[in-house]
């Protein structure tokens, strides 16, 4: 991966960027892109927008969403211990004995989340799964009132796990979903825009945020943009571990190229031109299917304003919402690739509905 592009990446896992607290990660964001995008702007809750081809037709909607899992204060005890609640699916199994911190307006705090020393518990009796309520943090305070000077609810919280590669280009970070989204359309208009050749359709790179909590702002953005085409990167779960069903979930590898989603929200003629892409360049592609929902912000998208093509582009992801969530820097890397191809393809007003 291109050294500037690597950074890029890393800032941007490196910066927090928790549900309806995106806007240090957005910042980050837009800065890159300054320089790339003929405009770039923000709206009322903070989704951010990178236009290049401003003008052209049709407008193509390149999306990814910024905000990550994380907690917020949500109660502080006498002994100024901090009870918490989700900011999105936060698995409270393995928040047990993480290190964290606490954004507050004054900086941040740090953080721990308490775990009984099994010389303490039965180990006899069988042990149940956390629930988050049952989940404490400790901030080396004694009193309600002194932690009360250092947080308040409210306050997001993150874990303090970041970027680090494992082996070859396997790399481990918290918050590749969804950084990676964001990452790869950013990369899209920065190939886009130093290729110099023109280009028929306007493309519009959108941050999302909020999507952990609801997909509500690409629901916001796809409103307001009106775009005739979307395409969504986010991250999908590998299925290349031990004790996943691929009967169930579908047979997804790590290093083994960007996934197309087929059904629901996915527009088939969207994805028939992605595959022919793919195919062109010789991007190696995976394949998954879904009845309904993907979960992902193209279930906002495609009903917007009656109906935008849509498409979904995935990074194959293992231990997703956990700290060490691993992907493919290969893969990432042919995620950009495949949207230029795409956006390139597209002919001045062209636009796309099923065939009957």
């Amino acid at each position: 991966m291109r050294l500037a592009s690597l950074n890029f990446l890393k800032k941007l896992l490196k910066t927090p960027s928790p549900v309806g607290h995106e806007a240090r990660g957005q910042r980050v964001w837009l800065d890159y892109l300054e320089s790339i995008a003929d405009e770039t702007y923000t709206d009322a809750y903070g989704n951010a927008v990178a236009v290049l081809n401003k003008g052209g037709s049709p407008r193509i909607m390149l999306a990814g969403h910024a905000d990550e899992i994380g907690m917020a204060v949500n109660y502080i005890d006498a002994d100024g211990y901090l009870y918490v609640r989700r900011l999105g699916g936060v698995d409270a199994a393995i928040m047990k004995a993480q290190r964290l911190t606490i954004h507050t307006r004054k900086g941040p705090v740090a953080g721990v989340v308490g775990n009984v020393a099994p010389h303490l518990t039965k180990m006899d009796a069988e042990r149940r799964v956390p629930r988050m309520e049952d989940l404490f943090v400790d901030i080396g305070v004694s009193s309600r009132e002194e932690a009360q000077k250092r947080v308040r609810v409210g306050d997001p919280i993150t874990l303090v796990d970041e970027f680090e590669m494992l082996n070859g280009d396997l790399a481990v970070a918290r918050a590749f979903d969804n950084r990676v989204g964001t990452f790869a359309i950013a990369e899209a208009l920065r190939l886009l825009s130093s290729a110099g050749r023109s280009l028929a359709p306007e493309v519009c790179a959108v941050s999302c945020v909020m999507e952990e909590v609801g997909l509500f702002g690409a629901r916001q953005i796809a409103y307001s943009l009106k775009p005739d085409i979307a395409l969504v990167v986010d991250v999908t779960h590998a299925t290349d571990y031990p004790t996943v069903s691929k009967a169930l979930h579908g047979d997804v590898k790590v290093g083994a190229g960007p996934v197309l989603t087929h059904g629901g929200s996915s527009h088939p003629e969207v994805v028939r031109r992605l595959e022919e892409v793919a195919k062109k360049l010789k991007i190696s592609i995976q394949h998954e299917a879904v009845s309904g929902s993907s979960g992902t912000d193209t279930d906002a998208i495609f009903w917007t304003r009656g109906g935008i093509a849509s498409g979904l582009v995935s990074l194959p992801n293992r231990y997703m919402h956990s700290p060490v969530e691993l992907v493919s820097l290969k893969d990432l890397e042919r995620i950009p690739e495949l949207l230029t191809g795409f956006v390139r393809s597209v002919k001045k007003g062209e636009q796309f509905k099923v065939r009957i």
